[in-house]
């Protein structure tokens, strides 16, 4: 069985990024990693892979050079390959575009299985997979839980937990699945693993390789735009309530003067 990981090079949330003229994520300059939620992913491929030792695991991305970090990291974890998107006219891309490339990587890979995150941590709009389903005309299972592929059968079973119930839902190989952080702790790499990952062999496509013309991707073609960007509010100090014996009632009427009770 062959599984790729769409994973994604994304700003660390705790450098602080800001942001271009044109409004886009400004990227140099601060600390990038692996999508966290993508290491969830990352870690359902990885046990997939631990009960089924033939199956052979590729990492792919899309992005600039950096990116190839993401994909290094993944490798640490485990798995054996991995393929790098990288192209200028690439850059504004939104997430049709993304998708529209992605999607031609993985007809080359020609994957049983398709594993994304549910979302990625800067751009957090979930639809990417979906995308990915409809471009090569493959069943999905979205934000799942847990996931099992169940041996012998082709098939891969997933749980999705839900506001009201849940689901457990089937599907038949090849599939895309995107996964949640519920589906458990994903594993630290090793030091002999950060080793190993730096002689497995990872690859650098280009657009013409992949035959998608320039003009579908990128910030010209893309179909959503961000026309204004207003910064958070700083917090203000909050209320502080003295008790001198009386503080249960002070803090009773506060709330009920906010109408929190």
């Amino acid at each position: 069985m062959r599984i790729v990981v769409c994973v994604k090079h994304v700003p660390d949330m705790a450098s602080d990024p800001g942001f271009t003229a044109d409004h886009r994520v400004d990227r140099d300059g601060v600390q990038g990693r692996l999508s966290e939620l993508d290491e969830h992913a990352v870690e359902q491929a990885l046990r997939v892979l631990d009960a089924a030792p033939d199956t052979h695991l590729t990492y792919l991305t899309v992005g600039p050079a950096a990116a190839a970090e993401a994909l290094r990291r993944a490798l640490a974890m485990g798995g054996h390959a991995a393929v790098h998107v990288s192209d200028d006219a690439i850059a504004g891309s939104d997430a049709p575009a993304t998708a529209l490339v992605l999607a031609a990587a993985l007809r080359r890979l020609e994957p049983d299985l398709v594993l994304c995150a549910m979302a990625s941590t800067d751009g957090g709009t979930s639809l990417v997979p979906a995308m990915l389903a409809e471009h090569l005309a493959l069943p999905q299972l979205t934000f799942a839980a847990e996931l099992t592929v169940e041996p012998g059968t082709a098939t891969v079973r997933i749980r999705r937990d839900g506001s009201r119930a849940t689901e457990e839902l089937r599907a038949t190989l090849p599939a895309v699945v995107s996964v949640t952080d519920r589906t458990g702790e994903a594993r630290y790499p090793s030091f002999k693993g950060i080793m190993a990952a730096k002689k497995k062999p990872l690859e650098t496509w280009n657009l013409a390789d992949l035959g998608v013309p320039a003009d579908q991707v990128g910030a010209g073609a893309a179909r959503t735009v961000v026309d204004a960007i207003t910064a958070r509010p700083p917090r203000t100090a909050g209320t502080a309530l003295p008790d001198e014996g009386e503080g249960g009632l002070r803090l009773a009427d506060f709330l009920s003067g906010q109408k929190f009770v």
